[in-house]
């Protein structure tokens, strides 16, 4: 065999690995029979699942090579293709492309999560049936919803979940819901109905977002109220904020509006140093808080995590990726759950950075690390910073103190001695 042939022959053998070639069922030539009901010679358990109740039309068919190829493939299980490609190729509307939202693991291609890919005793061979399906993986939203007092209807009634949310996409709303509320909660709720219009004080809210109010999952107060409630909105108070029905408008504006009820802290606020910027925007207060409801402490929209990280997203970013890493064990506390309240005041502060304590070092992370036990390292007012003579000594001159996405013990730099050697170059090696 001249050296031509070798080549050629490495040319052929090698296209087989670089490239798997498109093909189609009649290239197998395959026996009658042989793309389907010779598999279950073999394959019991798919036997048994093509005699479920609900079956995939092409195991109806016999038609395993509709998805597994009867050789090889570069895929798991024989498939021709990755699930995502392979069940889009026929599902093609259950993601469109101008959808608002959509379920994970619908864009990963994970369909398997929901669908026995062959056969099941529940409608659309789902694995499991009704509310009992999301909550296998929603199960804090499935705990929350089982200890509460008052039940939304909808969610344990008809198709639960899926009365108000799409399980794979949604081309019209946030949250896979169906269509944008109210017109999704107006289907339920006669907004014209004469004990709708008392219940809320005459207000017309018929065209307002429900939720600004109501959790749409259930609650421990009645009407499903959120749990949190402005004393005001508890009281029935409508109108110290607003002006009488039927109009909505407030009666003033922002952070003058609730400055009517909360002056001691806006005083307070406005007279620090530095003030937090949305508190004296256009929105004010209502940047970060209800006016009427929230799950949250404090009336916030939402985690203090999720409502700093609107603004602070970057900052956001790094956390999450130092909190991954696994260099970071002695990651601080509060990053670890998102607590960004423990160290910056939300309103206003004397100091950089809305921190509320008079140093960093000793009384802000001073709280939690015992630093004069930590190293030897001198900080404080009386030692200066080799870097920038402009500059002393803390706990931030060597630690970020939101994260350092994979570099460890929270430093800007891969190791400890890197970061020495910034200002004892004499040891540097």
């Amino acid at each position: 065999m001249n050296v031509t042939t070798i080549i050629f022959v490495l040319y052929v053998i090698s296209s087989f690995f670089i490239a798997a070639p498109a093909y189609s069922k009649e290239s197998f030539k395959l026996k009658p029979g042989a793309e389907g009901k010779l598999c279950l010679k073999c394959h019991e358990t798919v036997k048994k699942t093509a005699n479920s109740r609900f079956v995939h039309p092409l195991v109806k068919k016999m038609d395993c090579t509709g998805c597994h190829n009867p050789h090889t493939s570069s895929h798991k299980n024989l498939l021709t293709a990755g699930t995502r490609e392979l069940c889009y190729n026929c599902h093609k509307e259950v993601l469109p492309e101008s959808a608002r939202s959509a379920h994970e693991i619908v864009v990963e291609g994970n369909c398997t999560k929901c669908h026995d890919a062959h056969g099941a005793s529940k409608k659309f061979i789902l694995s499991e049936e009704g509310n009992a399906l999301c909550f296998d993986c929603h199960n804090d939203m499935g705990d929350e919803v089982g200890k509460v007092r008052f039940k939304h209807r909808s969610l344990e009634s008809g198709k639960g979940c899926l009365n108000c949310h799409d399980p794979h996409a949604s081309a019209k709303s946030e949250h896979l819901l169906r269509t944008e509320v109210p017109l999704l909660c107006k289907k339920c709720h006669k907004t014209e109905k004469l004990t709708f219009k008392r219940t809320h004080m005459d207000y017309p809210v018929g065209n307002v977002n429900c939720t600004s109010c109501h959790d749409p999952h259930g609650s421990n107060q009645r009407g499903i109220m959120f749990d949190t409630a402005h004393a005001a909105v508890v009281e029935r108070k409508c109108t110290d904020c607003h002006q009488k029905p039927p109009s909505l408008k407030t009666k003033k504006q922002t952070t003058q509006l609730c400055r009517d009820c909360h002056r001691d802290m806006v005083a307070e606020t406005l007279e620090k140093n530095r003030v937090h910027w949305p508190l004296v925007d256009d929105v004010g207060c209502l940047n970060c808080h209800s006016p009427h409801a929230t799950k949250e402490k404090k009336l916030l929209h939402g985690p203090p995590i999720e409502v700093c990280g609107r603004c602070h997203g970057d900052t956001v970013e790094l956390q999450e990726l130092s909190k991954k890493n696994s260099k970071n064990e002695k990651l601080c506390e509060p990053i670890k759950t998102g607590n960004c309240i423990t160290c910056h005041s939300p309103h206003a502060a004397d100091k950089v950075l809305l921190i509320a304590q008079p140093s960093i070092s000793v009384d802000l992370c001073g709280r939690c690390h015992e630093w004069q036990t930590h190293s030897t390292h001198p900080i404080g007012e009386k030692v200066i910073d080799q870097r920038n003579k402009n500059l002393t000594l803390g706990c931030l001159s060597c630690h970020k103190a939101c994260g350092t996405s994979n570099k460890p013990f929270m430093m800007p730099v891969d190791s400890v001695y890197e970061l020495c050697i910034q200002c004892h170059v004499e040891l540097k090696r």
